[in-house]
């Protein structure tokens, strides 16, 4: 058991339970949309909507928590998703497919107050247990990765409208997570005075240790979308496979996403972040050779789940190098502009998986993920000075 305070597993179990709605659009967002979306090209355009919405809300996140705090913008953002997932059930009704993508946008404008939740681990522990609360709080992903997909296959006839209770569902777990959040006290930071603004922004950013931070978080994120949108889809709707099958397949992919985090201090302690990064960049490249074999359900299988061990890598270094990047009056600042760069790139990249797969097939996407991953490498390469002062840091 990873010793840190119980307000971390608090947050990690509010965790999981605002961020079910993910794991749950991932599964059948893309689903309902080959049922009613007005093309074919558009079928996955709610799950890409919700990672739209996370990006959209990164930057105003950041300013309500500056101004009102973490725990206040956490509650008022949860009403927000049950609001979200009841305007889901309606459209799916209804048969409106523009409302329910409206639907998913909200959905994901909530969801980067639980992205957030990272930050209020990190900062309710002293630094150097930093890596294990974040470890723990991400931890919570393998909660949401059985929440979310289960209620979603147990809600799909709950209704005359299938996948409506699905979504009632939702809305119902999102009000237990806003019971648990109520709970959570807000750990003061750095100065009481909220005047100080740090540096300006840019000159932040222009730190290598930043660059490389974010790179690493936004290239996993990146490439973990493209595929991971695609790939529900691809597996049911093109390769015939039946939709218990692909619901194991989302799920052990998401719980290959988090449960690396429960090792991940020891790993991080042992090898660095550089080396963590590395990792990442080769579970990557080896999940794109071995989903371009076959389209076998063991294919698929090993290709989500190896993706989401380089996601973890990825995203967890990144994470943890950020908070070398900046000082404590500029954490909401830092924090807010990385997630919106890092949720971009997450929802530029799920916009366009839908329209990939739709022209060149499941090949197609994985071919098109190569890039992305041999760009981060050669900037990680590159990176001798961030290289020098993570050295120092291990």
């Amino acid at each position: 058991m990873i010793n840190v305070p119980a307000q971390v597993w608090q947050l990690m179990v509010a965790y999981a339970l605002m961020m079910a709605g993910t794991s749950l659009m991932v599964l059948i967002a893309g689903i309902i949309g080959t049922q009613f979306a007005p093309s074919p090209g558009l079928a996955t355009l709610p799950v890409a909507l919700t990672i739209v919405g996370v990006a959209m809300s990164t930057l105003p996140t950041g300013s309500l928590q500056n101004h009102f705090g973490r725990r206040k913008v956490f509650i008022a953002y949860g009403f927000l998703a049950v609001i979200a997932a009841s305007l889901a059930a309606l459209s799916l009704v209804f048969q409106n497919f523009a409302v329910f993508c409206m639907a998913a946008i909200l959905m994901g404008w909530s969801g980067a107050a639980g992205h957030q939740y990272r930050f209020a681990a990190m900062e309710s522990v002293p630094a150097e247990l930093a890596p294990k609360a974040t470890s723990v709080l991400l931890f919570g992903g393998i909660l949401a990765a059985a929440i979310g997909p289960e209620i979603a296959v147990r809600g799909q006839h709950l209704l005359e409208t299938e996948f409506a209770g699905s979504y009632l569902l939702l809305a119902l777990v999102y009000l237990l997570g806003i019971v648990l959040i109520s709970f959570y006290r807000e750990v003061r930071v750095g100065s009481s005075q909220q005047t100080i603004q740090g540096r300006p922004l840019l000159e932040i950013m222009r730190s290598p240790v930043i660059i490389l931070a974010v790179a690493s978080s936004a290239v996993g994120y990146g490439v973990m979308s493209f595929v991971m949108t695609a790939g529900p889809v691809s597996m049911h709707e093109h390769a015939g496979h039946d939709m218990q099958s692909t619901k194991w397949v989302l799920q052990s992919h998401i719980a290959a996403m988090y449960l690396p985090s429960l090792v991940f201090p020891w790993l991080h302690s042992r090898f660095g972040y550089i080396r963590m990064m590395w990792a990442g960049v080769a579970a990557l490249s080896l999940c794109l050779l071995i989903g371009s074999i076959n389209t076998d359900f063991i294919h698929y299988w090993l290709t989500m789940v190896i993706l989401g061990i380089g996601w973890n890598f990825l995203f967890l270094s990144g994470t943890n190098l950020l908070r070398y990047g900046y000082r404590d009056e500029e954490r909401f600042k830092v924090q807010s502009f990385n997630d919106f760069l890092v949720f971009s790139i997450q929802a530029i990249a799920s916009l366009s998986s839908g329209w990939f797969l739709y022209r060149w097939g499941w090949q197609g996407v994985l071919s098109a993920s190569v890039p992305l991953v041999l760009a981060f490498a050669i900037l990680a390469w590159f990176s001798g000075t961030a290289s020098t002062r993570l050295k120092r840091r291990r």
